[in-house]
């Protein structure tokens, strides 16, 4: 599918939405919109499988015949059900029971049957609990098919479900029913509702945009960037994963095969959700991904509590877009936090160093680290300072970029990205101030596909230009107190052009010379003229 019919179908499925929502806000229809997306990959996938798997078996139905092929070998082979499905578990890791299948869900949809939500109920129950696969545990939580929000009787709520489903049914028949295809859909469909959510989309959401610069960065190789692409990747981390979006650009930069397994954290549900149904869109095998739902700061995801040094989980590459100074409650007992206990605890009212600290234990010795911060932890003082101060002469911090206000559906302040490495091979920091190049719009600036590959590539080959970029050194990073405010290393302003006030004054003396020839020049024709003269 070419770009543009991407775009069309994102713009298809996402005009059907707000035909549809009515009163209903963008963050409450997004998880309804979604999940039925969801479910319609799901069952396009599970029988593409079926198909395979049955081969002559298959069933072949009358264009007008409006049952599933499954369900009619169901019908046919009713010994033989267990250990068929049975097998798909092994093959695909899950099963979906015909009447649950998105073409039979669509046709109560069509023919508004009365037991459609009903249906739905029971199906998303039988994903989570009975289709096999871990990763669709509790998949559907947050999605309450009851809502008064869809109509206040049973039989308003059918009705509104009826034609959601209906709609999505005929917008998506009429594009390509790759896999591949729905995957980027929904993706659009996020930034979508992301734009629609103000605040609460920085909740899940990362600009594609600066999600390519970061994912770009930690594929690098991690020593040396200028000697291209890693091959492979063996964990990769984002601990404030949203809907997934950034992992799955780091699976897109170094290709399926090239990742070892991903991990990500969410503390959100709803956004959990989403990013396991990302992971799954996008053909990632719940073997190939493990989400975590939970809280990073506490870090209560047990896998990343091994004390045993041979046992711990180390990343290749760690990304992270956590919340701007998000207030916590530091504790004496997360003082003597493994993660803190060197560096230091940030304070309450801005846990931005607490989120990095995490990232950084974990990350390997050859690995590479970039997180979406807030200016302030460039120049904050007190426990910041010597948090700060501390990664800058362990060697820790490799570059730092400013990137352009106003770039996040959150916030509209101006925000970096840090870079760093447990070992790395320079010696000084790169600045790279990218705050003027942009395209501005009307709600929200963004930055070109030109801007992006401009930071990436000033990174990889540590290039240096005047007003963009510079190679500092720890000695006058020092000299600065530690501050690492953009603007001290890589000034934009440009400088203001030296006044020769003595010609300027002659000119002006010319220029007044000029002005008195031509007034009595004009008054001399007017005269001639008989008429009145300009007064002097």
């Amino acid at each position: 599918m070419t770009e543009q019919d991407l775009n069309k179908l994102g713009s298809t499925l996402w005009a059907i939405a707000d035909e549809l929502r009515g009163s209903m806000n963008a963050d409450d229809f997004r998880d309804y919109m979604l999940s039925f997306l969801f479910l319609r990959y799901l069952s396009s996938n599970y029988e593409a499988s079926v198909e395979k798997a049955l081969d002559l078996d298959y069933p072949t139905l009358d264009a007008d015949d409006k049952r599933t092929p499954l369900s009619v070998w169901y019908a046919q082979n009713p010994d033989d059900v267990t250990e068929f499905e049975k097998d798909m578990r092994r093959k695909v890791h899950y099963v979906i029971e015909p009447h649950y299948l998105w073409s039979s869900i669509a046709e109560l949809a069509r023919t508004q049957n009365d037991e459609l939500l009903h249906t739905l109920e029971e199906g998303f129950k039988y994903i989570e609990d009975k289709s096999f696969a871990n990763a669709f545990q509790g998949l559907f939580s947050e999605i309450n098919l009851n809502s008064e929000k869809l109509g206040k009787k049973y039989s308003d709520r059918n009705t509104k479900l009826c034609t959601i489903i209906s709609k999505i049914a005929v917008g998506i028949a009429q594009f390509s029913t790759n896999n591949d295809v729905l995957g980027d859909a929904y993706e659009y469909l996020i930034g979508q509702f992301a734009s629609g959510s103000g605040k609460k989309a920085g909740e899940f959401y990362t600009p594609q945009q600066i999600s390519s610069i970061l994912s770009e960065i930690v594929t690098l190789d991690s020593q040396d960037p200028a000697t291209g692409k890693k091959t492979k990747l063996d964990k990769v981390l984002d601990f404030a994963c949203g809907s997934g979006s950034l992992l799955l650009n780091i699976r897109k930069q170094i290709g399926a095969y090239g990742i070892g397994k991903i991990y990500g954290q969410e503390s959100n549900i709803t956004t959990y959700n989403l990013a396991r149904m990302n992971m799954l869109l996008h053909g990632v095998k719940d073997s190939e991904f493990e989400i975590h739902h939970g809280d990073s700061l506490l870090n209560d995801w047990d896998i990343l509590n091994e004390m045993n040094p041979a046992k711990k989980l180390e990343f290749d590459a760690v990304v992270a877009n956590p919340p701007f100074s998000y207030r916590w409650e530091p504790t004496e007992a997360l003082a003597e936090n493994f993660r803190f206990k060197n560096q230091g605890l940030a304070p309450k009212s801005a846990a931005d160093f607490a989120f990095l600290l995490h990232g950084l234990h974990f990350l390997s010795e050859q690995g590479t680290m970039a997180i979406i911060l807030p200016h302030g932890v460039l120049f904050r003082g007190g426990v910041e300072e010597r948090i700060r101060t501390k990664l800058l002469k362990d060697g820790h911090i490799d570059t730092v970029i400013g990137l352009p206000a106003n770039l996040f559906f959150s916030t509209g302040i101006p925000v970096c990205i840090l870079v760093l490495k447990k070992c790395k091979k320079f010696d000084d920091v790169l600045f790279i101030n990218a705050s003027e190049h942009f395209e501005k719009g009307k709600k929200q600036n963004r930055l070109l596909d030109e801007n992006v590959s401009k930071i990436v590539e000033t990174y990889q080959y540590r290039q240096e230009e005047e007003r963009y970029s510079r190679r500092v050194s720890l000695e006058e990073i020092e000299k600065n107190d530690f501050n690492l405010n953009i603007s001290r290393y890589v000034s934009v302003a440009k400088e203001e052009v030296e006044i020769d006030l003595e010609s300027v004054n002659a000119e002006l003396i010319e220029i007044e010379k000029s002005i008195g020839i031509n007034f009595n020049q004009h008054n001399q024709f007017l005269k001639e003229l008989g008429l009145p003269l300009l007064p002097i």
